[in-house]
């Protein structure tokens, strides 16, 4: 290629812009020029491959040689839109740009190396941090004192002055002149090496990327996106006016392109499509499903089916106000030590499609949400945390109870609106956040003590409690015959170095499936909505009517549930039998941790702290302090008031005491002397 001249390479790239024709026999560049005048579109996008298709020759020079080769493709590309509107060629004569996608080699950003500098390479990664917007000049304009122009091409982040002037010998005193100064947008950001690419014990690779022209504001922190663009080296820093010889590899984006996880990692063929039809089919295909997850782990049926359904999730509803109602499921495990919660996290993490695994004990609000960072240039970047990454996908927080409270009490917005809000440092924005939390905590006590409510073991704040869908409870309790069962799985799996039964769907496929069924949406039926509405309304008639009951956040949880098995079992309508499932899920919840200790009755009370038993004890401690206290509002003595409790008969002396301190802590009463109190 190299004797070739500048010209018949444009003409060649010319030739392939008015002639290339797809299968049909339709010209496609010709096409695509046309589509662009309508809707004021600067750029053309040229597929990679069809060049290769073109002139092998002429396409590894693009790779190779991409600042030569895209200058004359811009030309030529004027050339072609001249021919079909020649206004519209001249107006944007400067913009015009050839932006090419479906690179035949993309690279892991950890083997973005030396050897590609000033090539056109393609990587994909997790957009971690965005600029704000600012102009860049483009053709710098200078002024010399005596007024004469001299034109600078910028290609540096650093604005290079002319060496001398044009028209007279001046060589230092330049000034801008921003009027024939030619300026383009621009934006950088940062991208993050893919979880999936990430060697384990490593840490993730980042690599900065400019943004130009029209390619601006087109990705958002969370986003997984991949970047066409020439790879440069700047300079790392400078000590004085000696520069280092260090430098940091920067991509100049020539085209970006938002992407699924499941497309940057899995492609379904037409025989996997089939396969998974035809699972789905079967009978049992349900059990069969929930039995493939987590082989590893034995037992946890009612977790493993939960978590399923978790994984596959509710298709989000959009309404015609704006209005968007979450299709995410948030489950918390509490349970004790060694009960396999992170293991169960963990495989979350490698098994859905999307999914970001992090520790409660190392992450703060600015690591869970998202952040506002100012660079050593000035530029404030938006980074975005931990659910904003998991943005369509999972976030596995372990040790949910080790966080601090103010770190954790940022995961309110995310859980139920779905976004996360950040005004800091001058910048107010609402990031994407929709995310399923599976989170796994510790008891209080360090084991799960039977005798206490959920919100005694648990040191969640109420209001984080309750926007969870599903809460479970995983007891250590000793059983012979469950402790063999389970010492034998565990033995077996470390003699075998496999798993001890085959699962009936292996890890690839069951990652397929997940995949596959992620696209359907299904409708509530009748049938469905009847069975639902029937289990709630019997709900809502539980017990007395000072008794807090199911809510409607209960209800839309059961129909998410319905509607993932739905999913699950590739339906277009959720039946009868999905909303059973589900209504039989959420039983088997409440009967375990809805349940009020000292009453034996199912009070989903206990979720917000004062189950029904323990507010008839409150009112009572309230009446008989408000009567010993009188008309004339007598300090009351402590040890008075303990002894009254005990003769209704309700309370212990323990309880009493209790009692006494709950009063005080909560701010109801107050201590006006050593033992004396008075209520507020």
């Amino acid at each position: 290629m190299s004797e070739l001249s500048d010209s018949k390479v444009q003409e060649l790239l010319g030739d392939f812009l008015k002639s290339y024709k797809t299968q049909s026999g339709s010209l496609k560049y010709i096409e695509r020029i046309s589509q662009m005048f309508p809707i004021g579109q600067k750029s053309l996008i040229v597929d990679h491959d069809d060049l290769q298709e073109f002139d092998v020759n002429i396409a590894n020079m693009l790779i190779q040689k991409p600042d030569f080769a895209l200058k004359l493709f811009n030309e030529a590309a004027y050339e072609s839109i001249r021919a079909e509107n020649v206004s519209y060629a001249e107006t944007y004569r400067k913009d015009i740009t050839i932006r090419l996608r479906h690179l035949s080699l993309r690279l892991e950003l950890r083997k973005v190396l030396a050897k590609y500098l000033g090539e056109l390479i393609s990587v994909a990664g997790i957009v971690v941090r965005t600029s704000e917007l600012r102009p860049m000049a483009v053709k710098a304009a200078f002024k010399c004192p005596k007024g004469h122009i001299t034109i600078v091409e910028q290609s540096e982040l650093i604005l290079r002055k002319p060496k001398e002037c044009q028209d007279c010998d001046e060589r230092k005193f330049f000034e801008l002149d921003q009027k024939r100064t030619v300026f383009s947008d621009y934006q950088e950001i940062r991208l993050q090496e893919l979880p999936e690419e990430l060697p384990p014990g490593q840490l993730p690779q980042m690599c900065d990327v400019s943004l130009f022209g029209d390619l601006v504001d087109i990705a958002r922190p969370g986003d997984h996106v991949t970047v066409n663009g020439i790879l440069r080296a700047h300079p790392e820093t400078t000590r004085g006016s000696e520069q280092l010889r260090f430098f940091r590899s920067r991509i100049e984006a020539n085209f970006v392109e938002q992407i699924g996880k499941e497309e940057e990692q899995i492609q379904l063929t037409k025989e996997d499509e089939a396969i998974i039809r035809d699972i789905a089919s079967q009978p049992g295909a349900y059990d069969r499903l929930i039995e493939s997850i987590a082989p590893a782990i034995h037992g946890i049926t009612t977790q493993k089916e939960a978590i399923l359904l978790q994984i596959v999730g509710s298709p989000q509803r959009h309404l015609s106000d704006g209005t968007a109602l979450r299709g995410d499921i948030n489950m918390l495990l509490v349970g004790d030590p060694g009960t396999a919660k992170s293991e169960l996290l963990k495989y979350v993490s490698r098994i859905a499609p999307r999914a970001v695994y992090t520790s409660g004990k190392g992450s703060t609000a600015a690591g869970l949400t998202a952040a506002v960072v100012k660079e050593k240039s000035g530029i404030m970047m938006l980074e975005a945390g931990a659910v904003v990454l998991a943005d369509l996908g999972i976030a596995c927080i372990d040790e949910f109870d080790k966080m601090r409270t103010e770190d954790r009490n940022a995961l309110h917005e995310c859980m139920e609106q779905q976004t996360c809000s950040v005004a800091k440092g001058g910048i107010v924005a609402t990031l994407n956040a929709r995310t399923s939390i599976l989170a796994a905590a510790n008891p209080i006590f360090g084991k799960y003590d039977p005798y206490h409510n959920i919100t005694e073991n648990v040191s969640l704040p109420i209001p984080l409690l309750t926007r969870f869908d599903l809460i479970f409870i995983m007891r250590d309790v000793p059983d012979r015959s469950i402790d063999e069962q389970v010492a034998r799985h565990i033995l077996e799996t470390h003699r075998k170095g496999s798993f001890v039964k085959t699962p009936p769907i292996d890890y690839d496929l069951l990652r397929k499936y997940i995949i596959f069924v992620r696209h359907t949406e299904p409708v509530l039926t009748k049938e469905a909505e009847d069975k639902i509405i029937e289990y709630y309304l019997k709900m809502r008639n539980l017990g007395e009517e000072s008794m807090i009951t199911v809510t409607p956040r209960q209800l839309e949880a059961l129909v998410r549930l319905a509607t993932a098995r739905a999913r699950l079992m590739l339906k277009d309508q959720v039946s009868e039998d999905d909303a059973l499932r589900a209504v039989s899920l959420v039983e088997r919840m409440l009967t375990t941790v809805g349940v009020d200790v000292k009453t034996g009755k199912v009070d989903v009370g206990v979720f917000h702290g004062r189950p029904l038993s323990e507010r008839t004890l409150l009112e009572t401690a309230l009446d008989i302090f408000k009567s010993l206290q009188g008309s004339d509002h007598k300090p009351v003595d402590g040890k008075i008031f303990v002894d009254e409790l005990v003769k209704t008969g309700k309370f212990k002396v323990e309880e009493g005491q209790r009692m006494l301190q709950t009063l005080h802590r909560s701010g109801q009463i107050y201590e006006v002397n050593s033992g004396q109190y008075r209520k507020l």
